[in-house]
């Protein structure tokens, strides 16, 4: 597998930096994968200057990203051919970074969710992901990522555009019985009225909400879910999101994904069905081991 790989600023200027925390849990485990990272040029000269994934092959330097780096990644999302065509990205995105809304860190996301692949933007979400592909690898459980697995004290976000509700209805139908074992489970308005139903029909208890409500996305409901990722009160998001689709509440939306990566080690994002569903199905297999 291949992955590009960025970091803003903010997340490789100190030892104790993001990516570097990245980097020094999950070393064991890209290497178990042999997964292949591209990095843009300042992302790679940092691993380098702290003698990070040292003599690792996996990891090629890409330009800086005013020399295009960055806009090769989107590039390769989409598909260059063989040794150029990634399964994904991580970006360590700072939420107050210019850089963070230049049109190629935009087409970086909005590509990985065009073509299902996993967009990566919090420490958290990428030391999940490495942990799901080592579970579908068949190597055995790392413990260091039980707690992103202790579904009986997290809560879980469930949302969807228009276009997409369909595809989340199915999702949640398909894996209601993992979905359930989270302690709490939210949505907006009409997504989560529409699953409250889905939930009811399957024995869920009459009298009692599968997923506790806010309001609908343009009246807020991001806004108010935003606020329970800020308190670590939320700890894995499921957003299935439309990429063709401009929004009027694009603003209350970006508010919600720059709360993620806000508390970039707390908060596991995940934004396609496809990679939904393989993570839920590694949650199933993990359990199981």
């Amino acid at each position: 597998m291949l992955l590009g790989l960025a970091a803003n600023r903010l997340h490789h200027q100190t030892e104790d930096a993001a990516l570097f925390d990245l980097l020094r849990a999950c070393e064991s485990g890209i290497r178990e994968l042999n997964l292949g990272l591209h990095a843009v040029g300042r992302t790679y000269d940092a691993i380098a200057a702290a003698d990070m994934m040292h003599r690792y092959p996996g990891l090629v330097r890409y330009p800086y990203g005013r020399e295009g780096g960055l806009m090769k990644l989107v590039a390769e999302v989409v598909g260059m051919g063989e040794g150029r065509t990634l399964d994904g990205a991580i970006y360590l995105t700072d939420p107050v970074d210019p850089s963070s809304i230049f049109p190629e860190a935009l087409a970086l996301k909005r590509q990985c969710v065009i073509h299902g692949k996993p967009f990566l933007s919090t420490v958290a979400s990428a030391r999940d992901w490495i942990e799901m592909e080592r579970i579908h690898a068949g190597l055995v459980r790392d413990r260091h990522a039980d707690r992103f697995h202790d579904y009986a004290s997290h809560t879980l976000a469930l949302i969807a555009h228009d276009a997409m509700k369909p595809a989340m209805l199915d999702f949640a139908a398909h894996n209601f019985e993992l979905l359930s074992r989270f302690k709490r489970r939210v949505g907006t308005g009409t997504t989560g009225q529409k699953l409250n139903e889905m939930a009811w029909s399957k024995g869920w208890p009459a009298d009692k909400p599968w997923v506790d409500r806010y309001n609908s996305g343009p009246l807020g409901g991001d806004a108010q879910i935003a606020d329970l990722v800020l308190e670590r009160r939320c700890q894995r998001a499921i957003f299935f999101e439309d990429p063709h689709v401009a929004r009027q509440h694009e603003a209350d939306i970006q508010l919600l994904e720059r709360a993620v990566t806000t508390v970039t080690h707390e908060a596991v994002c995940i934004t396609t069905p496809k990679v939904a569903q393989r993570w839920c199905d590694a949650a199933v297999m993990r359990a199981k081991g």
